[in-house]
C-alpha cells in the first residue's frame, strides 16, 4: 500500500523537475528583440549585416550557446516529454519599455554627432562611455555628460524592465549582455566601441 501511494508523488516530482529544467534563457529571441529596439533608437540608417561565424552560420552569444546545450532534455531519454519544448518570446512592447525607448530615441539625435566625432563610444557592458572628452566642444560638455548619464540610467532600467516584463527578473544580466552586443553590431561605420577593454573603430 505504501509503495502504491508513493508512485504519484514520484511522478509529480519528476514532472516538476522537467518543467524547471526547460525554463532557459531564449537568447535567439532576445537577440531579435534587442535588434528591433536598438535600431529604432539609433534610427535613420539601414542596420549593418550580421557577421557570419567561421564555417558559416551566425555567431552565437555565450547565453545562446548555453541554451542550445540544454536543448536536448535529459528527461527525454526516459521517455518524458518536456512541458515547455520551446522558449518563450521576448516582449519589448510594454508601456514602460516603450516609454524608455522613446526617451532614448529622442536623446540619441543629440548624441549622434559625438559618436561621429569619436567623443562617445559603446561600452562592452551595454552603456555609453565618454571616450574622448576633448572632442566635445567646451560649451557642450555639461549637456553631453548629462545626456550620457541620463541615457545610461535608461539603459540599466530597460534591461531590468525587459527581464521583469517577461516574467524572469533573473534574466537581467543576460538581457544586458545581448543588448551590449547589439549596440556594437548596430554601430555605424566610424563609431567606436569597447571589446575586451580596448577601443576599436567600426
Amino acid at each position: 500500500m505504501r509503495h502504491r501511494m508513493g508512485l504519484p508523488f514520484v511522478a509529480a516530482l519528476v514532472l516538476t523537475a522537467c518543467v524547471t529544467i526547460n525554463v532557459y534563457f531564449p537568447a535567439a529571441e532576445a537577440r531579435e528583440a534587442a535588434r528591433e529596439f536598438v535600431e529604432k533608437v539609433i534610427g535613420d540608417e539601414a542596420a549593418p549585416e550580421a557577421v557570419p561565424a567561421p564555417g558559416g552560420g551566425m555567431a552565437m552569444l555565450p547565453a545562446e550557446r548555453a541554451s542550445r546545450r540544454v536543448a536536448v532534455d535529459p528527461w527525454m531519454l526516459l521517455g518524458i516529454t518536456p512541458a515547455h519544448a520551446q522558449a518563450p518570446d521576448i516582449t519589448i512592447r510594454t508601456p514602460a519599455i516603450q516609454a524608455i525607448q522613446s526617451r532614448m530615441e529622442s536623446r540619441f539625435a543629440s548624441l549622434r554627432p559625438h559618436f561621429d566625432s569619436g567623443a562617445l563610444g559603446f561600452g562592452g557592458d551595454g552603456l555609453l562611455v565618454v571616450r574622448e572628452a576633448a572632442k566635445v566642444p567646451l560649451k557642450d560638455r555639461v549637456a553631453v555628460n548629462a545626456a550620457v548619464a541620463d541615457d545610461n540610467r535608461d539603459r540599466k532600467a530597460v534591461y531590468r524592465e525587459i527581464a521583469v516584463a517577461n516574467g524572469h527578473p533573473e534574466w537581467e544580466a543576460q538581457i544586458r549582455e545581448v543588448f551590449a552586443r547589439q549596440w556594437i553590431d548596430s554601430a555605424r561605420p566610424g563609431w567606436w566601441y569597447q571589446q575586451g577593454g580596448a577601443w576599436k573603430q567600426k
